[in-house]
């Protein structure tokens, strides 16, 4: 009898697997895993399918942004925000980042109303071979989204005589919002264990949203903000998305060692840049690991 309920704990994953794993069978447990992350990942895409004015409205409104503020600064004296470059290019990088940061921002209300709807219970008694693949396969799905926002505002803004950078370009621009993307989304899906519903969520959403968009450098240089501003926008990780950005489409040359701002305390390089927004994940995910354990275990 014993033998029995031991076994049945083991098969619903209620019991830790053994510590001496074959090859194959971590190879097993790796390619269980990947089923596992993709039928989750699958799951959000369906319900996009089903709700489309989710992706329509990610796309228009950033669409709008660019629109709307190019216009509104278009007669302003030449050379204000750089030589020869008009405001809708200036704001083009921004806008970017910005779409990609409230999109990430936005990551945990899924697995929040899951929470809150009983579904992320049944996932947790699951036999799943690691419920790390609930956490990926939000992790996805956010970073496709933000892709696929991205990809359209290059191309509206192209359109709209920012210009186009190279293949190159266009491939760092992906890895700069992977980069954020996947820190911020760490940081919502960790607050949608830690808070206790979808209302604190939100307004903890709305707190930081604006106000990390105006204390960055997406509207304006940090030239232009007081003292105090500079200081917090240096040590905003969206500036460090946004410059190396705005860098590719005003400099067709480039290299690792090219200056793309300049801060109080030094001159931030691409390649610092890419580090510091390397850093941040990787301070991100050490430090939310302990919660997702406990919340998952």
């Amino acid at each position: 009898m014993s033998t029995t309920i031991t076994t049945s704990k083991q098969d619903l994953g209620l019991q830790p697997r053994s510590t001496s794993q074959t090859p194959e069978m971590k190879t097993s447990i790796f390619g269980e895993f990947v089923q596992e992350t993709l039928a989750l990942t699958k799951r959000l895409f369906i319900q996009l399918q089903r709700r489309p004015s989710t992706l329509m409205a990610g796309i228009i409104q950033p669409l709008l942004w660019l629109i709307l503020f190019g216009a509104l600064f278009q007669n302003a004296p030449q050379g204000l925000f750089g030589n020869n470059l008009s405001y809708g290019q200036f704001i083009g990088a921004g806008v970017i980042v910005f779409t990609a940061f409230g999109g990430a921002l936005n990551a945990g209300l899924p697995i929040m109303f899951d929470r809150e709807f009983g579904f992320l219970n049944r996932l947790l008694v699951a036999p799943l071979t690691s419920r790390f693949s609930i956490v990926a396969a939000s992790a996805i799905y956010i970073i496709t989204l933000s892709f696929l926002q991205t990809a359209a505002i290059v191309v509206a803004s192209a359109f709209l005589g920012a210009g186009l950078p190279n293949i190159v370009g266009l491939g760092i621009i992906a890895l700069i919002v992977f980069l954020l993307v996947l820190g911020v989304t760490a940081l919502s899906l960790a607050l949608a264990f830690a808070l206790p519903g979808h209302i604190e969520l939100i307004a903890v959403i709305f707190v930081t949203n604006l106000p990390l968009l105006f204390a960055s450098t997406a509207l304006a240089p940090l030239s232009f903000m007081p003292q105090w501003l500079q200081v917090i926008a240096s040590l905003n990780p969206l500036s460090y998305a946004i410059e190396p950005i705005r860098y590719l489409y005003t400099h067709p040359s480039w290299n690792f060692a090219s200056p793309v701002m300049q801060t109080s305390w030094a001159t931030i390089s691409f390649g610092i840049a890419l580090l510091i927004l390397v850093a941040f994940d990787a301070v991100v995910l050490v430090a939310i690991q302990p919660l997702l354990r406990r919340r998952l275990g």
